[in-house]
């Protein structure tokens, strides 16, 4: 397996994802919403870039939608919740659909669509993500986010981390060199609060008193889902058996 990484979502191009297996990854923080509330039993998460395209899917439809996201980390106006996961919790969320629009983790899935199979990570839940890169078998590149189309320390710490619960699991690997760069940085950077501390991402969040997201976001594996992107939907790969073609509305 060749293991490869794109430093944010400005980077993305169909000849860097095609025919691997794309992981997108927005720890701080929409990635991690969408892991939660996948595993909180949320019927499917609709990614898209803009709040207009948002609002038109939920035309006329409104009760049947969440509309959730964020731009400068702040909850966009008539929106139901913001993009913090701690809003996603069960009784707000169990079978419902939600419309999340965010600044940087909705356009890095979007622009992945040429990939073979796209999953979503966070450090909630890398291992189970490694898992199931290994299960597909194929090439894999990374994607961060990023902030603002800039590179990330925060995603690029949570992507050390999936590396290196890949490579424990996964002897054949070939990492690009700023793969290795990214898993050396992890290796050495195990306290991850404690690394992206000075990012600038991170700064801005906790400028907004959102410190129980930072510290939420900056836990490991304690969710074993593992959502995945197929037509313009996200549900946990096991529940797309049989039903890749389902419509989004």
């Amino acid at each position: 397996m060749n293991i490869d990484l794109i430093i944010s979502a400005d980077y993305v191009d169909d000849s860097k994802v095609k025919d691997k297996t794309a992981v997108v990854i927005d720890m701080l923080r929409a990635t991690s919403v969408i892991t939660t509330a996948i595993n909180n039993g949320c019927s499917k998460v609709i990614p898209v870039v803009t709040v207009e395209e948002a609002l038109k899917i939920s035309n006329n439809k409104r009760c049947d939608f969440i509309l959730g996201g964020e731009r400068n980390a702040l909850k966009i106006e008539g929106f139901d919740c913001s993009n913090s996961p701690l809003e996603y919790k069960k009784e707000n969320v169990y079978g419902k659909n939600i419309i999340l629009t965010t600044t940087n983790g909705t356009k890095a899935i979007n622009k992945s669509v040429k990939a073979k199979n796209i999953l979503i990570s966070a450090l909630l839940n890398a291992k189970s993500v490694s898992d199931r890169v290994i299960d597909l078998g194929n090439d894999l590149v990374i994607v961060n986010a990023g902030t603002y189309g800039e590179f990330s320390i925060d995603d690029f710490i949570c992507s050390g981390y999936l590396i290196d619960c890949i490579i424990k699991k996964e002897k054949d690997v070939k990492l690009s060199d700023i793969a290795k760069t990214c898993h050396y940085i992890y290796l050495n950077n195990k306290d991850i609060i404690g690394f992206i501390k000075n990012a600038d991402h991170y700064k801005r969040i906790k400028k907004l008193n959102l410190e129980k997201d930072l510290d939420y976001c900056c836990r490991k594996d304690i969710i074993d889902v593992v959502p995945e992107y197929i037509n313009g939907q996200i549900k946990d790969y096991r529940l797309f058996k049989g039903n890749e073609n389902e419509k989004i509305v």
